[in-house]
């Protein structure tokens, strides 16, 4: 139910920028966070940004360099990644809760999870 899209290979210190579109549901007032697993690592949180005011909240080691967005007329959400380094490469998951209008949620209510867009970061 959830589409993602944009990943690609980039050198360090370049930018992407990933999109979510859902089929079924509308995003407006809807939360909706990114994930990202690398090889051999656990899932991790990236971003979200909730369903009640559009708040956004950040993994510490991408804060200042990702954005998470949201053009409800598009009924997509965003993650604009700059600076991007090494590290960040994993394959990125967009996801959302079952309901709307709640805050950014802790990751076990997720329940709607895109088919992962890879992005590389390499020399």
């Amino acid at each position: 139910q959830l589409q993602a899209s944009g990943g690609g290979l980039v050198q360090p210190g370049g930018s992407l920028r990933l999109s979510c579109k859902p089929s079924g549901f509308s995003l407006d007032h809807h939360t909706m966070g990114w994930f990202r697993q690398a090889p051999g690592k656990e899932r991790e949180w990236v971003p979200c940004i909730d369903g009640i005011d559009g708040l956004t909240k950040y993994v510490e080691s991408v804060k200042g360099r990702f954005t998470i967005f949201r053009d409800n007329a598009k009924n997509t959400v965003y993650l604009q990644m700059n600076s991007l380094k090494v590290e960040d490469a994993a394959i990125y998951y967009c996801a959302a809760p079952r309901f709307s209008y709640t805050g950014c949620v802790p990751e076990d209510e997720y329940v709607y999870w895109g088919q992962g867009t890879q992005v590389t970061v390499s020399s």
